[in-house]
C-alpha cells in the first residue's frame, strides 16, 4: 500500500520496517526506514503529538 508523504513522494508502507519520530534541529520530523537505511523522512511538525497524530491517522491502519 502506498501513502502520500507529500506533493511528489509516495510511500509503499509495504517496505518499511521501523518508522521513528525524531526532535532534530529544526523540528519534529518522522523518518521512515528500510531495515538500517532511511529511506524518507516527513516535513516538520510542531510538537510530538501533532507527528504521532499524523502518523495514525494516515499510517496505522
Amino acid at each position: 500500500m502506498f501513502i502520500k508523504l507529500n506533493d511528489r513522494v509516495y510511500l509503499n508502507t509495504d517496505r518499511i520496517t521501523r518508522v521513528k519520530i525524531d526532535n532534530v534541529q529544526d523540528g519534529i520530523r518522522i523518518r521512515f526506514y528500510e531495515g538500517a537505511a532511511q529511506v524518507a523522512k516527513s516535513g516538520k511538525f510542531e510538537s510530538y503529538e501533532a507527528a504521532q497524530k499524523w502518523l495514525e491517522v494516515n499510517f496505522v491502519k
